[in-house]
């Protein structure tokens, strides 16, 4: 008899449970791709959730959004309002600041922001006082970008020292004993008070919050603030 081709002989018993190895592992790796592409599916349907129920919120909250007494920096007719919750002791808030101003200096004339205030730092909230009766003597803005400049100097380990704020607000031409006097007034008061309630139905949790002509970023970060803007810039100014 002729020998057996080897191709038709029986396969020796370490190939046999190298090839079932082999399907294990082919298995357990089409199980884990299975699972990651599931997860990632699920991420992006809550995401999407998550982002629907924020735009609804802000919808139905609209009216919480624009107060009359929010300092605006702007062309009072432009069509595309960015409605800013920040806290002035909040490091990102600073951060982000300059590139707010950038996006209004690219867009003469079409973009107007409003600040609302939510002091979510221990002892912010008396710096949102200072920030309010500035707005008396027309330099909220001054006193914004001077507490922001030294922020580092009044915010240690994220608690707030009122009294360290004071020297930066000297070169402001704000009369500072004024501000003194008024920043505990009632109506002060109310204003800080209404921002916080709004902020809560608003859920803004962080700071900076940004609403631009009524909608919520999806996500936090500049890019997606320029991306909704230049939408908003679309739409108004087609």
């Amino acid at each position: 008899m002729s020998r057996k081709s080897k191709r038709n002989e029986r396969p020796q018993p370490e190939a046999a449970r190298a090839q079932r190895g082999m399907s294990r592992g082919a298995i357990f790796l089409a199980a884990v791709v299975a699972l990651v592409a599931a997860f990632a599916v699920g991420a992006i349907a809550w995401r999407s959730h998550q982002e629907e129920a924020a735009r609804q919120l802000a919808t139905q909250n609209a009216a919480r959004l624009s107060v009359p007494y929010a300092q605006t920096l702007g062309n009072a007719e432009a069509k595309v309002h960015i409605v800013e919750f920040l806290d002035p002791a909040c490091e990102t808030c600073a951060a982000m600041y300059p590139h707010v101003k950038k996006l209004m200096a690219e867009n003469p004339g079409r973009i107007k922001l409003s600040v609302r205030h939510v002091p979510l730092h221990q002892g912010s909230e008396h710096v949102v006082r200072m920030l309010e009766a500035a707005k008396a003597q027309d330099r909220y803005w001054q006193a914004l970008e001077a507490v922001f400049a030294g922020q580092e100097r009044w915010v240690v380990n994220h608690r707030v020292f009122p009294e360290r704020v004071w020297p930066h607000l000297e070169g402001t031409g704000l009369d500072l004993e004024r501000v003194r006097r008024e920043m505990n007034a009632a109506d002060i008061e109310a204003r800080v008070r209404r921002d916080m309630d709004d902020a809560a139905m608003l859920k803004v949790e962080k700071t900076p919050e940004y609403f631009v002509n009524g909608r919520p970023l999806p996500r936090f970060g500049l890019e997606e603030l320029r991306t909704l803007v230049r939408e908003e810039l679309r739409a108004a100014y087609p």
